[in-house]
């Protein structure tokens, strides 16, 4: 991260105080844990970089990174309350899904990814409503998604996380369609919890391949 002073910096750290940026997530984690079953881990909470512009024109400046005993976020100072509640509900459904199943992040494939960002937004929508998930969730129709899943996604699902492409096609560079492995979980996700009638709680340790109805793929 970078500030253009130390006193900017504390400056911006003292605002998210007065807006009880630390309050509200110790709250959530209260609420959540409960509703998950989750563990306590411990949360680091920094200011984002609000120079960042597309970071600001794609997350309004908030970011995430979640691991199965530990959380980072990352914020910027005029953050809402439930932009942060969205934001914290999409990484501590990471680490719930990760500590229940045993998994490291590391040892995720991109089925395996693609299928944790998807449980992660509908935990969001779930909690607080379609208007605070991500913007990526409507990037793209069905018929689109069905097409980029089968010819894009499906074929590579196999990747461990360490390989080049895997982010590639996760998060839609160099040619591969924009956020293209986020919006296929989402909508593989959305489905089977529509076809199930199913709450995302109801799936945190459900294998990827039944999810993504795959349970008679040979690979």
């Amino acid at each position: 991260m970078y500030y253009e002073s130390t006193k900017s910096g504390t400056a911006l750290v003292e605002t998210m105080k007065r807006n009880n940026i630390w309050k509200i997530v110790e709250k959530e984690l209260k609420a959540l844990r409960q509703r998950w079953e989750g563990p306590d881990v411990p949360i680091i909470i920094l200011p984002s970089n609000t120079a960042d512009q597309n970071l600001m024109s794609d997350t309004n400046g908030k970011a995430g990174l979640a691991f199965s005993d530990k959380l980072f976020l990352l914020v910027p100072e005029s953050i809402s309350s439930n932009e942060l509640k969205a934001l914290f509900t999409h990484e501590y459904n990471h680490v719930c899904r990760l500590w229940h199943t045993k998994n490291s992040e590391n040892s995720l494939t991109l089925l395996d990814s693609i299928i944790l960002e998807g449980i992660a937004e509908h935990a969001v929508r779930e909690r607080l409503g379609e208007a605070y998930t991500a913007s990526w969730t409507t990037l793209y129709s069905n018929e689109q998604l069905e097409k980029i899943w089968k010819t894009t996604i499906l074929p590579k699902r196999n990747l461990m996380k360490s390989h080049p492409r895997h982010n590639q096609l996760l998060y839609g560079w160099r040619g591969v369609p924009k956020m293209a492995g986020y919006c296929v979980g989402y909508y593989l996700v959305e489905t089977f919890l529509n076809n199930n009638k199913l709450s995302t709680f109801d799936i945190m340790t459900e294998n990827a391949k039944v999810i993504a109805d795959l349970t008679h793929s040979k690979n």
